[in-house]
């Protein structure tokens, strides 16, 4: 899983502090959401929003549902990223970024997440009937 690169940086707003991550450019707020990249499991969104985890804007400080914006799908040696944005409804400030993946490798499919807000996950699936990792040898 690609792991995020990360830039911080420090702002007062309304007597609130809240902690601004830029990861490739895009900046991410820390201040709304509970918790920064919780474990998923194997629980990979291609789509939505993990609300459990925002806490509330940190910049108009409300607490209501998410618009998703700039998503793009592009596909490259056989790999599908889905992208998008998580924005506050009401003052448009950017929450998080979602990344989600889909590859073949072999004979699995593999998706992965990774998102401030949703959190991240890893998954691997059979493409098999029966799944070779669970077969129990009979002697």
């Amino acid at each position: 899983m690609r792991q995020p690169s990360f830039c911080y940086r420090e702002v007062s707003s309304s007597r609130k502090w809240w902690r601004t991550v830029l990861e490739n450019g895009v900046g991410m707020c820390g201040g709304c959401v509970e918790k920064e990249y919780p474990n998923r499991g194997n629980i990979c969104l291609e789509n939505g929003s993990f609300l459990l985890n925002f806490t509330g804007c940190a910049v108009c400080s409300k607490r209501d549902f998410m618009l998703i914006t700039n998503k793009s799908f592009k596909e490259e040696d056989g790999e599908e990223i889905v992208t998008y944005d998580h924005l506050c409804k009401n003052c448009h400030h950017v929450i998080a970024r979602h990344e989600y993946t889909f590859s073949i490798m072999d004979e699995f499919q593999e998706y992965t997440m990774l998102c401030l807000l949703c959190g991240k996950a890893e998954d691997t699936i059979s493409i098999l009937p029966d799944d070779p990792r669970q077969m129990t040898l009979l002697f």
